[in-house]
């Protein structure tokens, strides 16, 4: 059964359950004294969202952690697998390759030992442009327009460049944080930056306060086109997203989860995703995008095996039915 909505009487439970991990009164054995997430450039909605459900984790439990810049949801899957950081985020296309042994980042490698630990958001697809280029539509790039398509091994920069080829869009490859990008386009460096990032991306709200932008939807056929070639869904960017947005813009999307490293102990875990996911307020006060970090998306992943912990939790506290076979060790 999918929950569709928390009891008040479920919800009570859950955020009592968050004090006692506050208050230290649950078996601490095998817990790291600190850790951290992998999120991705700075300007990008990975940081902003990433560095504050670590900070929120970290207060609620007495811990010390916090975000870490990495190279996006490519390299987050290689730094959970090995160890390098206990969690990150990352994207189910991304998570796919990595599982497949297809991540660029160590090719042949497959990073079985990061596990799926909740649900954040979906990532929209998105096409920036200055209002004084004239580019307010994918048909009217020009022929070898500079696009910028973020950090290298992100989600945007592994299949953004490909939905542009499918498009028939002819360009030159730019890689770099959202932030640095979003000057170069308003330097002039770029014609095009084309996001995959969670709304509102930070770089984006920054250039429309200093600056006129278009932000470009697909067109009805650009859509149908890119949902038959690659792994995403539907998606509309809210009017309320941006300022310069009058009415939703149509775009495709691709689900993102947190993850842990799966040799996390269990009540750590568990105690983790209580903190993010039984309280939503606090993680949309961190970033709005968070509107979607709901218990009952649990079934978005369909890629990862579950940390016993994020399982237990989702089964015990939010009516999912996560079996042994999708857990990992089960």
């Amino acid at each position: 059964m999918k929950l569709t909505k928390l009891t008040a009487l479920a919800m009570t439970t859950a955020i009592c359950a968050t004090a006692v991990f506050a208050d230290g009164h649950i078996d601490r054995t095998g817990w790291p004294e600190s850790f951290t997430v992998g999120t991705a450039s700075q300007g990008g909605t990975y940081f902003a969202y990433g560095a504050g459900w670590a900070n929120l984790v970290a207060e609620e439990l007495g811990m010390t952690g916090g975000g870490e810049v990495t190279g996006g949801p490519m390299q987050n899957m290689a730094l959970v697998h090995t160890g390098e950081v206990a969690f990150g985020m990352t994207t189910m296309g991304p998570a796919a390759e990595s599982l497949a042994g297809t991540n660029p980042i160590a090719p042949g490698l497959q990073m079985t030992n990061a596990c799926a630990m909740f649900p954040m958001y979906q990532t929209p697809f998105s096409v920036t442009a200055l209002s004084s280029s004239g580019i307010t539509s994918i048909s009217e790039i020009p022929d070898g327009a500079r696009i910028g398509f973020g950090p290298a091994g992100s989600t945007s920069d592994t299949y953004f460049p490909r939905m542009m080829e499918e498009l028939g869009v002819n360009f030159e490859r730019r890689n770099g944080g959202w932030s640095d990008l979003g000057s170069q386009l308003q330097d002039g460096l770029l014609d095009v930056i084309a996001f995959a990032a969670g709304v509102p991306v930070p770089a984006v709200s920054q250039l429309e306060v200093q600056t006129d932008i278009n932000i470009i939807e697909f067109t009805e056929a650009e859509q149908a086109q890119i949902l038959e070639a690659f792994p995403v869904s539907q998606f509309n960017i809210a009017a309320d997203a941006y300022t310069t947005l009058e009415a939703p813009a149509r775009s495709v999307s691709m689900w993102n989860f947190s993850i842990a490293n799966c040799d996390l102990p269990e009540s750590f875990v568990y105690a983790v995703v209580d903190v993010v996911m039984s309280d939503n307020q606090r993680m949309v006060d961190i970033h709005k995008a968070a509107r979607s970090t709901l218990p009952e998306h649990w079934d978005k992943n369909g890629v990862l095996m579950w940390h016993p912990g994020a399982a237990r939790w989702f089964n015990e506290n939010a009516g999912a039915t996560i079996a042994a076979d999708q857990i990992f060790g089960g």
